[in-house]
């Protein structure tokens, strides 16, 4: 049988069944723990959205079988869809959004705590990259809330996100949790793909801080920050409307009174953009009228 184009175009998809890897997206945890040491010393590891295993492959390739105390290496794979078993990976199905799944990893690990989350998760692109930027970055927050359970201080998290014009405030959230926080390209992610992947290390959550059961994606924040003791979790950045809320209104329009009076704006532009262009039109109407302009 011949190649496929898929086969000649794609080095790391090839590579991927030559060596028996289960998906070319091996390569890009591997690549990751290269520059970024995340797997040394390594023991305990939750990867979200594992389907269909290629990371927890690698986990298990290099934290499992090389260990001379298996019993103490312990990987946990979460996905919805179901996996094909791998050697001293533990499989749990579920979705990484709702809550049952976190109290379910929480259980596995007792009153251990993991030196690894990771998750090379993502959504059915649509093709609009906002709202698949959005969605991929609710996703994030739902791995970041079952990490901040089970990861213990110092600990890392790695996931994919999709780069766009929002990433610095999901940057930033994350660097409240982790000492450092990078942004990492394997090579062996297309260079036409928007994926990139966030690498946070050393994780030290702030003071007093309480792990909540949150699904950021239908849960009433205002009512978990209320169940909670800790004056950490319950802070919250006020929203204030400035002024006279029976006046107008800036999204309405209004007719104009009769006596009203125009009048010139109080400064005009001193150099104004589209001042160049303006005298440009006016040579070019003059020149079609027949008039030629002869600057001194």
């Amino acid at each position: 049988m011949g190649k496929t184009s898929k086969d000649k175009r794609d080095i790391f998809y090839r590579y991927a069944k030559e060596q028996g890897w289960r998906a070319r997206s091996a390569f890009k945890l591997i690549q990751i723990d290269e520059v970024f040491n995340i797997l040394s010393g390594v023991t305990r590891v939750v990867d979200l959205c594992a389907a269909p295993g290629s990371w927890s492959q690698v986990l298990s390739k290099k934290l499992w079988e090389p260990s001379e105390n298996k019993d103490e290496v312990k990987i946990i794979a979460v996905d919805l869809q179901p996996m094909s078993p791998l050697n001293g990976v533990i499989q749990l199905q579920g979705d990484i959004t709702k809550l049952e799944t976190a109290q379910a990893i929480i259980s596995l690990f007792g009153d251990k705590k993991a030196h690894l989350v990771c998750s090379d998760g993502a959504p059915d692109v649509t093709g609009l990259h906002d709202i698949d930027e959005y969605i991929q970055s609710q996703l994030i927050l739902a791995a970041l809330n079952i990490a901040t359970h089970v990861l213990m201080n110092s600990g890392t998290f790695v996931a994919k996100i999709f780069r766009g014009k929002d990433i610095s405030l999901l940057f930033s959230q994350l660097s409240i949790f982790f000492e450092k926080v990078s942004i990492a390209k394997p090579k062996s992610s297309r260079n036409s793909s928007i994926e990139a992947f966030l690498i946070c290390q050393n994780y030290q959550p702030p003071d007093n801080y309480v792990p909540q059961k949150i699904n950021p994606m239908i849960a009433d924040l205002k009512v978990i920050r209320e169940i909670t003791d800790s004056e950490v979790n319950r802070n919250n950045n006020p929203f204030v409307v400035c002024g006279d809320l029976r006046s107008y209104d800036s999204d309405m329009s209004y007719p104009i009174d009769e006596n009203y009076e125009h009048k010139e704006i109080v400064q005009k532009p001193t150099s104004p953009p589209y001042k160049e262009v303006l005298e440009r039109l006016s040579q070019i109407s003059l020149k079609h009228e027949g008039f030629s302009i002869n600057k001194q």
